[in-house]
């Protein structure tokens, strides 16, 4: 027994804060090189929300808001949301087909920070959240969506949005951690994420809803993180919309980020 702990302790030693950032980075550098021969996990972050735009802008956006310009100027902030929470739900995938598949099995017997692998794919699916944002605001250039605000507030658009992404996907990767088959995260995800996107100001003003629904709407954080969103890149109040947006990221951080490593330290 005590040859056992002896051996696992030379395999898993004390690593330096900075030597674990460099282990992070390099593992969602892998994550991030899958792609190469997985091109599916790039499309699932491109196909639907280009689907998204384009069914929702030309099919309804004439309805509601009487022209697809008006509504793809409306719509386009809150599509993004939509689609950066429910990209959350890949990493909670990810990180289940990790641990159902042993990866992390056979990480833990190296040299490493026991938080390095769980940093370094959340890292990575940020970076593929950045790109299907881009990818967005570029379609909506080419469909005629125009940025109303600066180049500084386009820039904090994106940090912004990558802070609740951040801490959102701590509620995915709990979720990912506590289920054992991968198909179940995305039964959360349609559970969840679908009421909170859909009772929201994303696709519809909230003016146009009835009061009581109303009442959960304004204090939805979908409703608040798309305001945000929509005041960094057309027009409309700022400061208090991106407070209360970081705030609620501060909060899921604060909450599920400790849940989800517990979690994750007593599965693997």
């Amino acid at each position: 027994m005590t040859a056992a702990v002896a051996s696992h302790a030379a395999l898993a030693p004390r690593v330096r804060p900075s030597e674990g950032l460099r282990q992070s980075a390099s593992l969602s550098w892998r994550t991030l090189v899958q792609i190469k021969h997985n091109p599916m996990e790039l499309i699932d972050f491109s196909l639907q929300p280009i689907m998204f735009l384009l069914l929702f802008t030309y099919v309804f956006g004439g309805a509601i808001a009487g022209s697809t310009g008006d509504y793809l100027t409306f719509a386009l902030p809150g599509l993004i949301v939509q689609n950066a929470l429910f990209g959350t739900l890949n990493t909670g995938v990810g990180m289940c087909n990790d641990l159902t598949k042993g990866v992390f099995d056979r990480l833990r017997a190296l040299p490493i920070a026991r938080w390095a692998p769980l940093t370094g794919r959340i890292v990575a699916d940020i970076v593929k959240q950045a790109w299907a944002m881009a990818l967005l605001l570029g379609l909506g250039a080419i469909m005629g969506f125009r940025v109303g605000t600066s180049v500084a507030a386009v820039l904090g658009a994106f940090g912004v949005l990558l802070a609740v992404v951040l801490a959102f996907s701590w509620v995915s990767v709990l979720v990912g951690v506590l289920v054992r088959e991968p198909e179940r995260v995305m039964v959360f995800g349609f559970a969840v994420m679908f009421p909170l996107t859909f009772v929201s100001n994303v696709f519809v003003p909230a003016n146009t809803m009835p009061g009581w629904l109303r009442s959960f709407v304004d204090v939805n954080p979908v409703t608040i993180v798309a305001n945000a969103i929509r005041g960094l890149l057309v027009e409309g109040p700022v400061a208090t919309p991106v407070l209360q947006a970081l705030a609620w990221a501060a909060g899921f951080l604060a909450v599920f980020g400790p849940l989800a490593v517990h979690a994750f330290r007593k599965r693997t």
